[in-house]
């Protein structure tokens, strides 16, 4: 980039000389703009690098990863003819042609298919594949946010409420374990236990990073060294976890997946009449970040009672 500006201000003869002088065969070199927005300047590791560290560290298997990937295009496929993906838009082309849907769902994906697919981040030994991976996709998000008094100023209608938020830091080379950082504060300032909350969104980044979060609740020596936990904080149930699908089936647009989750799971709150959930992501350089929403309509019943 360097060299381009130099290039671009060059003007007279001389000026353009000394410029191509200084051009290295090395610039010409293609550049993945997709392997260089998800790597992390300051470990030097893909993203998906970070979820092979996970991998090892928890002992996931290819297999595991694979069964995950599969369950989450049949949770989308299910959520899709059950017409739950209420919040979806259709999109318009200038040709009148409608897409109702989005494009990254396999209904015909299976563990065999999947395991023919080979490593793309640690070749040729990893267990990550472009099956067990987040989509990455265009998308967006929108949620609308407004205090109480705003609500019963313009008799807005409500779908949850937020109850509490929480940030974390940690090693941006296992940034994927970021849920359980933000998660567990969170969860010990409100007093709760897993079986506690209803529903849970975590955003697929990778199959393996969220089995990883799962891996690490349930380790002793984990919960005491990194969060401070006197003993494993439990097993979250998997049949409350992503109930519709998530990142690997649905897609992954990067900078939207955190409105999207939240805005999924009042849904899921609302469609099973539950009253509390929490929605949560790993952000690549080390970060990871919680909310927990209360349903506003079973507060609301639950207040009639």
């Amino acid at each position: 980039m360097e060299w381009l500006g130099a290039w671009t201000k060059a003007r007279t003869f001389g000026q353009r000389v000394k410029a191509l002088a200084q051009l290295r065969p090395a610039y010409l070199k293609p550049i993945i703009g997709l392997l260089k927005g998800l790597t992390d300047p300051v470990v030097g590791l893909s993203m998906g690098q970070t979820a092979e560290i996970l991998a090892d560290r928890f002992n996931i298997s290819r297999e595991t990863m694979d069964e995950y990937a599969v369950r989450s295009h049949q949770r989308l496929a299910n959520a899709i003819d059950q017409d739950w993906m209420e919040e979806v838009e259709t999109i318009y082309d200038t040709n009148g042609n409608f897409y109702k849907e989005d494009d990254g769902l396999r209904r015909d994906s299976s563990t065999e298919k999947l395991a023919t697919l080979k490593p793309v981040f640690d070749r040729p030994f990893g267990k990550v594949t472009a099956g067990n991976s987040a989509q990455v996709t265009d998308g967006a998000a929108w949620l609308v946010l407004a205090n109480e008094a705003t609500v019963n100023k313009f008799n807005l209608p409500v779908m949850g409420k937020i109850i509490d938020s929480q940030w974390a830091a940690l090693d941006p080379a296992q940034m994927g374990l970021g849920p359980v950082h933000a998660m567990t504060p969170l969860l010990k300032r409100q007093k709760l236990q897993l079986e506690d909350v209803d529903y849970w969104e975590i955003n697929e980044a990778f199959a393996c990073q969220v089995l990883a979060n799962i891996e690490a609740w349930k380790d002793a020596r984990y919960c005491r060294e990194q969060l401070h936990s006197a003993k494993a904080f439990g097993e979250l149930d998997q049949e409350r976890l992503n109930v519709d699908g998530g990142g690997v089936s649905i897609g992954h647009p990067v900078g939207a997946s955190g409105a999207r989750i939240v805005l999924h799971l009042l849904h899921v709150l609302k469609r099973h009449n539950a009253q509390r959930g929490i929605a949560s992501l790993c952000i690549g350089g080390g970060q990871g970040g919680a909310m927990l929403i209360e349903n506003h309509s079973s507060t609301d019943q639950s207040a009639t009672e």
